[in-house]
């Protein structure tokens, strides 16, 4: 049995689907479990499965004493969940870092080199295995890298893909089908087949979905954005002017990181939640039109009142769903419902 086992503060969930696909579509018997999917306990139990993709959260990761991840990947750390680490960033930093606490010289660790958080801790930890970093520019050691329109695979099998070839758009999915294709490259998967699944695969609900066109606006459902940075990724792919929905229960977020995009990007705000003082702090000396809402369908119809002809609503909320909503799912379905009843 081998595991891959993947965690970061975002993209976490595409990668772990995205390899699942590539493992799938190569044949293997391949369990999904973690985040998503199924329990791990059960399937080892009744499965046996000889792969086991495994999304990662942090939370499960403080609890993770003799586990041992065969490939671990690091897609990248931005504050998170700060309110559960005692606003303490470095306790996050720890329990991500927790993924290779068990590996030995046989296993695997694939990480965003330019991510700084992670060049930081890496001198503070025994190296055990073989890095295999993935780069935004070529770089020396870079197991894959983004050249000009395409992504370059240098080991262990060399090939590259046109950006354009990939199913997920955005900077972002870059990274997220880098990580997947390193992983699937080390598990000895042909090429052939890693280059067809990053091109058919249909992605995961409520991260930057597109739900519908409504009246020249089109409405976009990213309620998997439950941080800042996550929202950051969102905004920066956006190709229009933007009506942004955000807001939720608040984990110490904070909103300097998508200041300049918002002031770019963004033609209007809609705050969702039981507590928006924090955002009005904040956005309002932008001078944007604002609404607060504190319903689904109230922010659903004020989009539909704010944006013109051309331009986009996001919901991306940068914040956790439980003021107002089940989960993000939840959320996300709402978006979907009352969108479509416009």
């Amino acid at each position: 049995m081998s595991s891959i086992c993947i965690t970061g503060s975002n993209g976490k969930t595409t990668t772990t689907s995205l390899i699942y696909h590539i493992f799938k579509k190569a044949g293997l018997n391949v369990g999904l479990a973690g985040n998503i999917g199924q329990s791990l306990a059960l399937q080892v139990a009744e499965k046996n499965y000889d792969y086991y993709i495994i999304e990662l959260s942090s939370f499960q990761l403080d609890n993770m004493y003799d586990f041992r991840a065969n490939i671990a990947v690091l897609m990248n750390i931005t504050p998170d969940h700060l309110d559960r680490y005692d606003y303490e960033m470095q306790n996050y930093v720890d329990a991500k870092f927790r993924i290779i606490q068990n590996q030995t010289d046989d296993d695997a660790f694939i990480f965003w080199m330019d991510d700084p958080i992670i060049q930081r801790e890496l001198s503070k930890y025994r190296e055990h295995g073989h890095y295999y970093p993935f780069a935004e520019h070529k770089e020396e050691g870079a197991a894959a890298y983004i050249d000009q329109d395409k992504i370059v695979f240098v080991e262990p099998i060399a090939f590259n893909m046109e950006q354009e070839e990939l199913a997920l758009t955005g900077t972002h999915n870059m990274y997220n089908s880098m990580a997947a294709g390193i992983s699937a490259n080390l598990a000895g998967i042909k090429k052939e087949c890693i280059r067809e699944a990053l091109q058919d695969f249909q992605g995961v609900p409520h991260r930057l979905e597109k739900v519908c066109r409504v009246r020249g606006v089109e409405y976009i459902n990213d309620s998997k954005a439950t941080n800042v940075n996550s929202c950051w990724y969102a905004l920066q792919s956006m190709k229009t002017k933007t009506i942004l929905i955000l807001g939720g229960k608040d984990k110490g977020n904070d909103y300097n990181e998508i200041a300049d995009l918002v002031r770019e990007k963004c033609s209007g705000l809609i705050y969702m939640g039981l507590h928006n003082e924090k955002l009005h702090q904040f956005f309002d000396p932008f001078g944007l039109p604002v609404a607060d809402v504190q319903s689904m369908k109230d922010a659903v119809q004020a989009a539909y009142q704010m944006a013109q002809k051309g331009e986009t609503v996001l919901l991306s909320p940068c914040c956790a769903s439980f003021d107002l909503f089940k989960s993000y799912e939840d959320r996300g379905d709402q978006f979907k419902e009352c969108v479509r009843n416009l």
